[in-house]
């Protein structure tokens, strides 16, 4: 018997089985899945409703402001915006970086639904060193490139 689901009683020596976990219904293995689902649709919503185009809606990128220098987070407003009309040419213009971002975000929340519906464990986001390095060192390729002239097409 594995150490998890047992409890010993000292002064016995007996060994007393934990319960089972009691069974959680299929919507209520939804709820997590659908709620953060909502709350990107919301915020998603908000962004498609309110122009950042438009001046005076959202701050201004802190780093652009006292540098001049696009981060790879520049224009994602602009794309979000885009992405949610359905224009996907304006949406990779604005911030090609974050319309990968929001691809994989609709993957995994396939997935975690999917896996809450059949009843599997949610999949665990578990990123290994190395992949954490190569998305640091793509993020600051990304916005390398978009800083310079012949990067340009990458500038929002």
């Amino acid at each position: 018997m594995s150490g998890e689901n047992q409890r010993v009683d000292a002064s016995s020596g007996t060994t007393d089985l934990a319960p089972p976990p009691t069974p959680v219904s299929r919507a209520g293995r939804l709820v997590r899945p659908a709620l953060t689902l909502a709350a990107a649709a919301a915020a998603l919503a908000y962004v498609g409703t309110v122009d950042p185009n438009e001046p005076g809606h959202y701050p201004v990128c802190p780093l652009f402001r006292l540098t001049g220098v696009l981060c790879p987070g520049c224009g994602g407003l602009r794309s979000a915006h885009a992405f949610a009309h359905g224009d996907l040419v304006t949406a990779i213009g604005a911030n090609a970086l974050a319309v990968a971002g929001y691809f994989l975000f609709a993957g995994f929340m396939l997935l975690w639904l999917v896996r809450a519906y059949r009843g599997v464990p949610a999949p665990r986001l578990v990123v290994r060193p190395l992949y954490a390095w190569g998305i640091g060192a793509a993020a600051l390729l990304f916005s390398v490139v978009r800083n310079l002239p012949a990067g340009s097409f990458l500038a929002p």
